[in-house]
């Protein structure tokens, strides 16, 4: 019968002292290659991030302001994705829309923060050369549909107001979405409130990858909800989501018309939530132009180094195109469902 007999049992020659001193300078050199191993997953991008840069999210690397800035231009859409409450990302809005018209454009800016039934008295507030605040506030139905404090948002409409460029009301009325969170979508598409604001020839697509993340989502700052209370709000986040959607394809198609006149890009301003893995808003726009456009997300973040290797996973996970840092809002750092 065959027997197998471990090596450590077997009989060695002995080892020569040349053949020591080899085995000496591998081990030395294996050692010098594990430390420069080390070192280089010690090494972490996120080390050099500061507040005020840029971060490409595919390399994780910061871009120089100036040029990111210009070659925004050159797109159909912008996406910038907001923390509430931040002025900061107010600022990058407002830097945004400046660059843009120091090289010859007209941004048409479309805000969350307006729903269509405020459209109207939006258009009488940019055409108006004096407007009382609380009148406007009033017939633009800021409290009803958005309800937080309009100074936030103000210097976006005033600089709007100021250089006469177009503002669009982005977000269904919010008496819409109430009523898909009360009923369901099925029975919601059969009132007549529906059909006033043109969405029964809609189609509102319900995407596995969106329907995963938003529902976890839900979930995290939801809880204790019931399947069905889920199921309402989802489905209540599409329709938010289509409905802006809708009306930046709208416009994007109007701009195409006049494209000659140096009008455009088109600059979409949400809660980051609405451009996060291009799911929510942009990849419903793509759909709605099929004639292709060239879009751009970029989520503005406040920038916290105890969670800097958090958003680096984040953007490893396609969040945005780029990622703007920015210091906190005067209400601190932003709330996390979890």
């Amino acid at each position: 019968m065959n027997t197998f007999t471990p090596s450590l049992f077997r009989k060695t020659r002995p080892v020569s002292g040349r053949l020591l001193a080899l085995l000496g300078l591998v081990l030395m050199m294996f050692g010098c290659q594990a430390k420069d191993r080390s070192a280089m997953v010690t090494h972490r991008v996120w080390d050099e991030w500061a507040v005020g840069q840029v971060v490409d999210a595919r390399t994780g690397l910061a871009v120089p302001m100036q040029p990111w800035l210009e070659g925004l231009a050159t797109y159909d859409v912008i996406y910038l994705g907001e923390e509430h409450h931040n002025r900061s990302h107010i600022d990058a809005a407002l830097t945004v829309l400046r660059s843009l018209m120091s090289q010859g454009r007209r941004p048409w800016l479309a805000m969350e923060m307006f729903g269509w039934d405020g459209q109207p008295a939006l258009a009488r507030y940019l055409r108006s050369e004096e407007s009382i605040r609380s009148e406007f506030l009033e017939q633009v139905a800021w409290k009803q549909n958005w309800g937080g404090a309009f100074e936030d948002y103000e210097p976006l409409a005033q600089f709007a107001k100021d250089q006469r460029l177009p503002l669009l009301a982005m977000n269904p009325p919010k008496s819409l979405i109430r009523q898909v969170v009360k009923q369901g979508l099925v029975q919601a598409k059969e009132q007549p409130e529906w059909r006033q604001w043109g969405m029964e020839g809609e189609v509102i697509v319900d995407a596995p990858t969106y329907r995963s993340r938003i529902l976890s989502q839900l979930q995290d700052c939801h809880g204790g909800g019931s399947p069905e209370d889920y199921q309402t709000m989802y489905e209540a986040s599409m329709v938010r989501d289509e409905g802006m959607a809708k009306t930046l394809a709208a416009a994007m198609k109007q701009l195409r018309v006049e494209a000659s006149s140096g009008q455009g890009p088109l600059l979409s301003y949400t809660g980051g939530g609405h451009v996060q893995y291009r799911l929510p808003v942009p990849d419903r726009v793509a759909r709605r132009v099929p004639e292709g456009l060239k879009q751009v997300t970029v989520y503005m973040a406040t920038f916290e180094r105890e969670r800097a290797a958090e958003l680096h996973q984040a953007m490893q996970e396609g969040i945005a195109d780029y990622v703007w840092l920015t210091p906190q809002g005067a209400q601190g750092p932003p709330r996390r469902c979890r």
